[in-house]
């Protein structure tokens, strides 16, 4: 992984130390004039601190909370209880994930590319939605 606001190239160190050689960068040039002769701006990829990926939290907001405004936020949650219930609690595993390659229509794609990050566990979640609706379908029959 490289270090942010570094590109990162598919040319190892290695090819390029050798590029950077006089002697070698003159062979490793194209015999065709039209042809640039190293890598292009399209071999690099830019990494970013400020992806959109990350989080949006601003951090230093949070850290200057007093107990109080927290306290405040808390009741003000609709969603906070404090009567929690741990008997009743499962622990879920969730099985193991494997890695394989797949041919999905580009519409497909997109759309769960356009929802953002994790777009794959979101058709892995489809996936098995469709599997245990055919799973329970079969027990209804028998």
């Amino acid at each position: 992984m490289a270090k942010s606001g570094t590109r990162s190239s598919v040319i190892s160190k290695a090819t390029k130390s050798r590029l950077s050689a006089p002697s070698v960068a003159r062979s490793a040039t194209s015999y065709r004039r039209d042809v640039p002769a190293g890598p292009s701006d399209e071999d690099f990829t830019i990494v970013s601190r400020d992806s959109p990926s990350r989080g949006k939290t601003d951090w230093e907001k949070l850290r200057n909370l007093t107990d109080e405004e927290i306290e405040a936020s808390i009741k003000n949650d609709p969603d906070w209880s404090d009567d929690w219930n741990w008997g009743d609690a499962v622990l879920v595993i969730p099985p193991k994930k494997k890695a394989i390659s797949i041919r999905v229509d580009e519409d497909v794609l997109d759309y769960f590319k356009h929802e953002g990050a994790g777009y794959q566990r979101r058709i892995n979640a489809v996936l098995r939605s469709y599997m245990q609706q055919k799973k329970s379908k079969k027990r209804k029959r028998a």
